[in-house]
């Protein structure tokens, strides 16, 4: 999953991205209001990150044109610790959920977890397809009660495929949402990824749509 931070605070945002980073998602960085708006704007994003305080353009208005540009993406907003008015402004301007400052990176973690589930309409934390599981809090994937053990990108291109469980997606589409944007995006790591998620959880787990893209169906559905 590929996540946005807007922070203009160096220390803070680096921490936020190291974090981010740690808990398995692709992260941009953008250190104020414009360069957020233009990456919000053009590229394509699971959820944002979105201090409220920042310079050129601030939170609010940055978030307030993303939503009249129809961007949907989920932004979670960070706020000062008692400024009540931020919550609500950041709420009414189209945010989905806030964490006050100073937070605990925990939290942060579930709640962007829960949003982005939210989003793809998953309302439980673990994600499944026939009796393959993937348990989103603690990274791990099994199939038949059995562990299996993926690499840091296999796990990232499974877990954007059950979030779309049903449905096609092009190997575009996984480019942008499991890597940043200095990837080589001429690069052909998703078909040897999906090669070797076959291998481990087997042959039938991931359908080439030739031309189209890949699809992950639920066996049971």
């Amino acid at each position: 999953m590929r996540v946005l931070i807007v922070e203009d605070e160096p220390n803070l945002g680096q921490q936020l991205k190291n974090t981010l980073e740690g808990a398995g998602y692709a992260i941009d960085l953008a250190v104020d209001g414009e360069e957020g708006h233009f990456l919000g704007s053009t590229e394509n994003y699971d959820a944002v990150v979105l201090d409220l305080g920042l310079p050129e353009i601030d939170g609010l208005t940055v978030l307030d044109r993303w939503r009249k540009e129809g961007k949907t993406m989920p932004v979670l907003v960070l706020t000062a610790r008692d400024s009540w008015s931020d919550k609500v402004a950041g709420l009414d301007a189209g945010a989905d959920d806030y964490v006050a400052k100073p937070f605990q990176s925990e939290e942060l973690i579930a709640r962007l977890r829960a949003l982005i589930r939210r989003a793809s309409g998953n309302a439980s934390s673990e994600l499944t397809a026939g009796d393959i599981r993937l348990d989103t809090r603690s990274g791990k994937v099994t199939r038949a009660g059995e562990p299996v053990k993926l690499t840091a990108q296999e796990y990232k291109l499974l877990s954007y495929l059950l979030h779309h469980k049903g449905k096609v997606v092009s190997r575009t589409e996984l480019i942008e949402h499991i890597y940043d944007q200095d990837f080589d995006r001429d690069s052909n790591t998703i078909e040897v990824f999906v090669t070797r998620i076959r291998k481990k959880l087997g042959q039938d787990v991931i359908t080439t749509i030739r031309g189209l893209g890949y699809s992950l169906e639920d066996p049971d559905a």
